[in-house]
Order: C-alpha cells, then sequence, then structure tokens
C-alpha cells in the first residue's frame, strides 16, 4: 500500500500539553541545534516499528485527600506503551499511578488484554506492565530493541496514534541532555531535551522515541509553546529494567547524604578548599545510610565519585553530555548492592571512602501514596491522618502558603521527628458532635501521644486508644495548643456507632503492616500503667 504522507508546517504547534505538567525551565546556557520539525501521517511504510507499540488504557480513581474514607470520582487515562520483550511493555509510571482497571490495546482498538504492573518506580516515572494470562494480540507483535545512547543534535522520532488507528511520527531533535523530575519534584533523572512541534492527539498522555528503528525512551512532557520535551534516557530505563528483571524491584539506589554548594569565597577559604578547585560541603549524613557506614561525616567535602571530579556547583563533565549533576554518578547505571569510591576532604586531607549503595528508605514525610490508600482514624469525631506532601498539596495552588503552618514545618524539617516516629500523624479535622464539645475549629495539629504514651504512627495511635483508661477519659497531645484534648471515652465509643449507622463505611484505615494483638494489647496497657503477663513474666 502506498505510504500517506505530508509535512506539517514547522510553526504548527499543539493545541494544549500533551500532559498536565509542563516541564520545568531549563538554563538558557542548554545548546541550540537548529532543525525542521515535521510531523508524518504514517502508512506501512515502518510497520516494523509500529508493531511493538500499544495503547495503554488505565481506569483511574484516588482518595478525597480531606475524607480519606472517600474516593474521588473515577478517570480515564490513555496514552502508548512500547513492546521490548513478548510479554514485557514499557510506560511512565505516572501514567498507571492509583489505577483500578489496566488494559493493553491495539492501535486500531480492535483488541485488547488486561494487563498488570510488574514494576514501577514513581521517581524515575518508568512502569513495567505485562498481560495477565493469555498475552492474546500481543503474541503477534514484535518486541523493539532498546538503543544506546544518543548524542546532542540526533533525530529522534516520537509516535502517536490517533482515534482511527492512524499513526502519526514527529521528528524532533536533542536540543540537550539535563536531569529532569519528570514526575515527583525533587527526584532528578537524566533526561533528553527535544525541540520539535507534535499535534495534539488522542493517547497521548505518555509517548515513546526511537532513534534509528530502536526505542530510545519515553516521553513525559510537553510543552507546545516552546516546543520542548522531556524523554526518560535509556541509561535510566536499563538500569530500572535491569532491577525489575530480577524478580524483587528495589528502586534507584541512594547515597544517604544532604550537600551543600562551595561557590561562597569566604566558606571556601573557611574549608581549605583552593580557588580554583570543586567540591560539594557535606550538611548532614542520614544515620545507617551507605555514606554513613563508609565513614562519611558531616563538614567533609566531597571532591570525586568513582574519580569524577566534582565542581563547587556539584557538576561533572560528562564525555558525551557535558556538565551533569552529580546524582547521575549514583542513579545512572547503578543498582542497588553496587559500590563506589568517594573522594572527600577533611581536616585538609584527601581520603577515598568506599559505599556499598542501598535503597531508598521511606521518608518520614512521603512525597506521594500512589497505590496506596491513606491510613486514617476516626475517635470520637477527631479525624487522625499521617502527614504526606499529597495531602498538603490538596490545598489547591497556593498550597505551600495555605496549608497548616505546622504541618508545612514538618515537611521543611523532618529531621527534627525523624528519632521519634515512623510517621507524623495529625490531627486532620474535627466531626462536630457532642464528644468534641469546644474543639471543633482544631485542625492540621500533630499529634504527640496519647494515654501518656508517644505516638510514633497511626497504628499504635490506634492501640493506644483501643483500650478504656481508668477514668474513662482518653487524653491526646497535641504539637500546639490547646496541648491536650480530653476525649470521654464512653460518649466517644457512642459517637463512632453513631457515624457507622449514618452511612461512615469505616472508622479506619490502617497501614498493612499492623501491630500483632500482643503488641496492641501491650501498647494499651502500658499506657494505663498496667502490666501483661509477659512483662511479669520477663
Amino acid at each position: 500500500m502506498k505510504t500517506l504522507s505530508y509535512t506539517l508546517l514547522a510553526s504548527l504547534t499543539a493545541t494544549g500539553s500533551l500532559l498536565a505538567d509542563t516541564p520545568e525551565e531549563h538554563s538558557a546556557a542548554l545548546q541550540k541545534v537548529q532543525l525542521t520539525p515535521t510531523t508524518e501521517l504514517v502508512g506501512e511504510k515502518e510497520n516494523q516499528i509500529l508493531d511493538s507499540f500499544v495503547r495503554v488504557n488505565a481506569t483511574i480513581q484516588t482518595f478525597n485527600a480531606g475524607q480519606p474514607w472517600q474516593r474521588n470520582n473515577p478517570q480515564r487515562r490513555s496514552g502508548l506503551g512500547t513492546l521490548i520483550s513478548p510479554t514485557e511493555i514499557i510506560t511512565a509510571a505516572e501514567m498507571v499511578a492509583n489505577q483500578t482497571y489496566l488494559e493493553l490495546e491495539s492501535a486500531d482498538s480492535s483488541q485488547s488484554v488486561q494487563a498488570k504492573v510488574v514494576a514501577i518506580d514513581y521517581k524515575a516515572n518508568l512502569a513495567l506492565l505485562s498481560p495477565v494470562g493469555d498475552p492474546g494480540f500481543l503474541a503477534k507483535k514484535t518486541p523493539l530493541e532498546i538503543a544506546k545512547p544518543a548524542k546532542i543534535g540526533d533525530p529522534v522520532n516520537v509516535w502517536q496514534f490517533e482515534d482511527n488507528g492512524t499513526t502519526l511520527k514527529t521528528t524532533a531533535s536533542i536540543r540537550a541532555v539535563d536531569t529532569s523530575a519528570t514526575f515527583l519534584s525533587g527526584n532528578s533523572f537524566l533526561t533528553y531535551i527535544l525541540k520539535g512541534s507534535m499535534q495534539s492527539a488522542s493517547s497521548s498522555f505518555t509517548l515513546p522515541a526511537t532513534r534509528d528503528g530502536k526505542f530510545l525512551g519515553v516521553l513525559t512532557s510537553y510543552d507546545s509553546d516552546d516546543q520542548i520535551s522531556e524523554v526518560i534516557a535509556p541509561e535510566i530505563i536499563e538500569t530500572f529494567l535491569r532491577d525489575a528483571r530480577d524478580g524483587i524491584y528495589e528502586g534507584f539506589p541512594t547515597l544517604g547524604c544532604a550537600i551543600q554548594r562551595t561557590e561562597d569565597k569566604s566558606f571556601r577559604q573557611y574549608l581549605g578548599l583552593s580557588e580554583d578547585g570543586g567540591g560539594l560541603y557535606i550538611s548532614r549524613v542520614k544515620p545507617d545510610s551507605p555514606a554513613d557506614k563508609a565513614g562519611m561525616k558531616k563538614g567533609d567535602v566531597l571532591l570525586a565519585v568513582d574519580g569524577s571530579e566534582l565542581d563547587r556547583r556539584g557538576y561533572f563533565q560528562h564525555p558525551d553530555y557535558g556538565p551533569l549533576t552529580w546524582t547521575v554518578l549514583i542513579r545512572s547505571g547503578k543498582t542497588v548492592g553496587d559500590t563506589i569510591s568517594l573522594t572527600i576532604l577533611r581536616d585538609g586531607k584527601e581520603q577515598t571512602l568506599s559505599a556499598t549503595l542501598e535503597a531508598t528508605q521511606p521518608p518520614l514525610i512521603p512525597r506521594h501514596i500512589n497505590d496506596s490508600p491513606p491510613p486514617f482514624l476516626i475517635k470520637g469525631g477527631l479525624v487522625f491522618q499521617e502527614l504526606s506532601r499529597e495531602y498538603l498539596r490538596a490545598f489547591g495552588d497556593n498550597w505551600t502558603t495555605r496549608a497548616p503552618l505546622p504541618l508545612m514545618y514538618a515537611m521543611e524539617n523532618p529531621e527534627d521527628y525523624e528519632e521519634e516516629r515512623n510517621s507524623i500523624v495529625f490531627l486532620a479535622r474535627v466531626l462536630p458532635n457532642p464528644a468534641t464539645i469546644g474543639y471543633d475549629r482544631l485542625g492540621g495539629m500533630i499529634v504527640n501521644g496519647a494515654n501518656g504514651q508517644p505516638v510514633k504512627d497511626i497504628a499504635e495511635l490506634a492501640a493506644l486508644l483501643e483500650k478504656t483508661p481508668a477514668n474513662g477519659i482518653h487524653t491526646i497531645e497535641l504539637d500546639e495548643a490547646p496541648g491536650v484534648i480530653y476525649l470521654d471515652a464512653e460518649i466517644s465509643d457512642q459517637v463512632d456507632q453513631q457515624f457507622l449507622q449514618q452511612g461512615l463505611p469505616t472508622l479506619s484505615r490502617l497501614p498493612e503492616k499492623k501491630l500483632s494483638p500482643a503488641e496492641v494489647e501491650t501498647i494499651a496497657a502500658e499506657a494505663l500503667g498496667e502490666k501483661t503477663e509477659t512483662e511479669e513474666s520477663e
């Protein structure tokens, strides 16, 4: 069949962004590449490549941040995935976040199979999918080989499907290579920056990019004003797959230290650094982290990682990509268990440390709770939750100024709470009732303890409030005034039952890892000043 092809005007821009979020602004120093971007309507000319792409359809349903016992209305999300083995499809994690149903569909939408998530990394924004049971139409498709790393200026093809099955191919060029957080802020990974005008088409939540007939990366964002796209680099994809295919996905490794630039002249003199040298000041070392186990200390200056010297801003010179931030040396190509060398300056002398990289430990305040329903506890109308960045973002566009100040302080200074807690439990709101008279307007307050015992997480709070104190009054200690809430146990129990009778589906949703009955009894007994049989025998 004759190939249908036409070239759109180079000035054509999409009517809207492909994604909900636009990419972060990039430095004006990024290398500019002159090109004439084109979009082609593709027929059978490139069937071998087209045969490797499938539609990914996801039904998404999140939970209500203010009423965590309720789900928000379901939404449908559509994008493209790339077949990289007979039963493996790769796409963006954002595409399948909070999915309740997932399917893979042919380009013409005539065939589909149910799918499941094999591995997902929200920080790197990658997900590996596979069919549930019989692969169906996928069995006749041809997997696409993963391309080698590209270079600045290389041409790249980005692929889209129209509703009727027609394929659009946009030719773009790699303008620069940088690090970018394509989904979760604060988690930057190696990214190709493309320049090219694209159309707005269906199934365009995330798109595949190819080079020389091989799979190069996953396009995660497009800015129609600047005609700039971001594509996750193949080095990140290869590292993700190497971890995912061993049966247990551990995630990208971490070093476990906080750094500070050394650009200030006076600061460099204080540290004993030369005027023309580089280095990053180690401002904090997380306990039991790879950096801590390697012997790194606060006050050290990190000079090099695996022999790559760092400048005073934390950049090193990549042989193909130019200057990149030092985290690329940890996250690109390295997996959990790999060893790296760290050259540091301590007391004016250089030392070399060896660190074995480990998986990132869950933070005290998670940045996301995708695929996990938010924990909560209702007691006598008091609604308790565990703090997350997603909860704070629910306050709207100006959430950093609209969210409760105590919670914002905790998010910005989690180290002030890490030694005493597994999570930060807070009083989110009060449902007015006879048990909470006088407390109706309280909310956004961190819980320190209950019934005389410290609260490390919401499961422990539930255990402490499970048993009635001898005087019949629960006490909840807060980080802010009024300091203590007094809750009549009998009235609060009656109120709880009334809430259930009025249609509240449940009074709590605790994390999967719950306390055992013996632990619950022990915590409750300690709160009441009692001893269990186990304690007495010890």
